[in-house]
């Protein structure tokens, strides 16, 4: 029984920062256009973190597109500006996308 509730609590602890971000993605409109493991009209989450695994300029790149928007990365469709979400949500956002596997 111990080991059955270690096993819930670390599971827990270790989805709920993700599940965190993933609520702040909800709340911004990010699943709007994107999904954690396909492309919908952007791409997937994973396949950014993926392209930009070796960058280590990525997570502020990645966070002043968020809020500014960009074209011509992933294709012809531009990503909107986002000026609802703040300079540290789209931090926390890039972190997050970032660490997607």
């Amino acid at each position: 029984m111990k080991r059955a509730l270690f096993i819930l609590f670390a599971a827990t602890a270790i989805s709920a920062p993700a599940l965190a971000d993933q609520a702040l993605a909800t709340s911004k409109n990010c699943m709007a256009c994107h999904a954690v493991d396909k492309k919908l009209v952007g791409p997937a989450f994973k396949d950014v973190a993926k392209k930009y695994a070796a960058d280590k300029t990525a997570a502020d790149k990645l966070a002043a597109k968020i809020i500014k928007g960009g074209s011509g990365a992933w294709g012809p469709v531009p990503m909107p500006a986002n000026p609802q979400v703040s300079e540290a949500e789209s931090k926390k956002l890039a972190a997050w996308v970032l660490a997607t596997k």
